[in-house]
């Protein structure tokens, strides 16, 4: 019979991660780890850009701290295998071919989320390595006999990469809503605190959920900064839902870049939609955050809406071991993001047998880690903040 799922009281990811971990910007938290400058010199790519999860350059800087971290922790005995876990069979699965590629190392992943239908796992052949489908964050255990049997057991030449969000934390189709929700709140909070008094809590959530639909992915590029911008923009006047949503729909508008160029052409023009009171009082805020994402995305920055993810941080890290021990099981996956408990009991077996487990993350650092001032209050960092571990083991 298959195990209830329920909480097995607080824990933190750096119980088995300790601090190794990669968020968006590449810079290793672990002492004596390369940055990402660094490694770019080292292996030639292009400097002034952070590669992207999905890109192979972006591999090739993860291969290269992990096999540093490696001899760090046990000189004379090299990677040799990949084991790899995720939640998105487009982004995980690309990121783990793309290491096994730039490593030559035996790789499997697994890749899980939580569905109301009977348990089954599945594997899938994806050269260079090979995918373990599962809709049960349970099957992990399955997986790691799965490895063994297959000549790949997970021993002290493995890398265990586990991604860190709707993986780690707030599992897919179990939790990741929390993590969705929490992302959403700071946005709008973000932006009621620019805009000011004439913010619109209704007309954010319609801007919001018309540009975050897969039809605007080409021009939003599925960022989260620039949806929030888009509706900043929306917002404060400067355009119309409907104007906006004309101009890319009939090709007028074909990029964010383009967008943002116009707004600094116009800019003037920002605060042209909120009530006249309110007007003079924000348009330095809306200005100054216009100047701020528009300096940013010219560097090339893929994060460019800072005071947006500073928010998420605080709004994420706040939702985490938030609720009291006996909150029914129900109420806490609804109410906080909670850690996996699967994914939990796996890593730390794996860091008995000596395994290098390590942690990636896509979230952006601005959104992961508190700033100076906050950690002098005592938060930390998303992998070392406590919260509830849920699963089925």
């Amino acid at each position: 019979m298959e195990a209830e799922i329920r909480s097995f009281g607080l824990a933190s990811a750096a119980e088995f991660l300790e601090d190794r971990i990669l968020y968006r910007s590449l810079q290793p938290l672990q002492p004596g780890l390369p940055g990402l400058e660094a490694c770019i010199a080292e292996l030639g790519l292009p400097a002034g850009r952070t590669p992207r999860k999905h890109e192979t350059d972006y591999a090739r800087v993860v291969a290269h701290i992990l096999q540093v971290a490696q001899r760090l922790r046990l000189p004379g005995q090299p990677i040799r295998s990949l084991i790899y876990i995720g939640d998105s069979e487009m982004l995980d699965k690309t990121a783990f071919a793309n290491l096994c590629q730039v490593t030559g190392w035996r790789g499997l992943a697994f890749i899980g989320d939580e569905t109301s239908d009977p348990p089954q796992t599945r594997q899938q052949p994806h050269p260079p390595g090979e995918l373990f489908l599962a809709n049960r964050w349970s099957a992990l255990a399955e997986f790691d006999r799965y490895c063994a049997r297959s000549g790949c057991p997970v021993d002290a030449q493995t890398a265990a990469v586990i991604d860190l969000d709707k993986t780690i934390l707030g599992a897919r189709r179990r939790n990741a809503q929390s993590i969705d929700r929490a992302r959403l709140a700071a946005m709008q909070q973000a932006l009621a605190q620019i805009i000011g008094p004439g913010f619109d809590p209704a007309q954010f959530e319609l801007v919001y959920r018309t540009f975050n639909q897969a039809a605007f992915h080409p021009f939003t590029s599925d960022n989260q900064d620039y949806l929030a911008y888009i509706c900043l923009v929306v917002l404060a006047g400067w355009t119309s839902l409907a104007g906006l949503q004309q101009a890319v729909l009939q090709g007028q508008l074909l990029s964010f870049e383009q967008l943002i160029q116009q707004v600094e052409g116009g800019k003037s023009r920002l605060p042209a939609g909120i009530a006249a009171a309110n007007a003079a009082a924000n348009a330095g805020a809306i200005a100054e955050a216009h100047a701020q994402v528009y300096a940013c995305v010219l560097a090339g920055d893929p994060t460019p809406f800072k005071a947006f993810r500073r928010w998420e941080y605080t709004v994420t890290a706040a939702a985490m071991g938030s609720l009291p021990q006996d909150t029914p099981l129900p109420a806490l996956l609804d109410g906080e993001i909670t850690l996996t408990q699967e994914v939990r009991h796996m890593a730390l077996e794996w860091g008995e047998r000596d395994a290098l487990v390590f942690g990636l993350s896509d979230k952006p650092d601005e959104a992961s880690l508190p700033t100076p001032e906050l950690a002098a209050q005592g938060w930390q960092p998303l992998h070392r903040t406590p919260t509830h571990a849920v699963g089925r083991q």
